[in-house]
């Protein structure tokens, strides 16, 4: 299925829409992001496979996507941590937060994102049609990347970093 959940803006479905449709339009629809920390408090990253149809090659959190409309999140969120990073693990809802950004190639993001959070010791089995590399790092160490490099990182991931990490470590199982 490639449709996603439209939702007003407090997270209620309002219906459904293709994928590449509601991007192009820019419509709000429900998201998720997973943050996976090791017992270290490093953070999973990944770089986004260059076939991705937006964001290609951009450093990422450790998952992101969709759920189906009608979908429980965290049942779409252990589905798809599974399929794009070849593990699963325990899942804390940390936050949700609405942003809006201009994402490449007409498409625009933007999403009621749930924001979830797990620890994990596990190295994943990365899906190459969705992940082309992925690192270990340091909160720290990546806002500081952040800053000399912004055009290498996910607007999402670059917005809760800087606005609500805290709230990442805060909401770890």
């Amino acid at each position: 299925m490639n449709d996603l959940a439209l939702v007003d803006a407090h997270g209620n479905e309002t219906g459904c829409m293709e994928k590449l449709a509601a991007h192009k339009q820019g419509l709000l629809h429900r998201a998720f992001s997973i943050f996976i920390f090791n017992n270290q408090d490093e953070l999973l990253l990944q770089r986004r496979a260059n076939s991705k149809y937006h964001s290609p090659g951009l450093w990422s959190n450790a998952c992101c996507s969709h759920p189906n409309p009608g979908e429980d999140v965290k049942v779409a969120a252990h589905r798809r941590l599974q399929e794009e990073m070849g593990f699963d693990c325990s899942l804390n809802e940390a936050f949700s937060l609405t942003y809006k950004a201009a994402v490449g190639n007409g498409l625009t993001e933007y999403e009621y994102d749930h924001v979830l959070v797990g620890r994990c010791q596990a190295n994943p089995q990365a899906n190459p049609d969705e992940v082309q590399e992925w690192k270990w790092s340091s909160l720290a160490s990546l806002s500081e990347e952040i800053l000399q490099f912004p055009d290498n990182y996910t607007h999402w991931l670059k917005l809760i970093i800087r606005f609500k990490a805290p709230e990442l470590l805060n909401g770890t199982v």
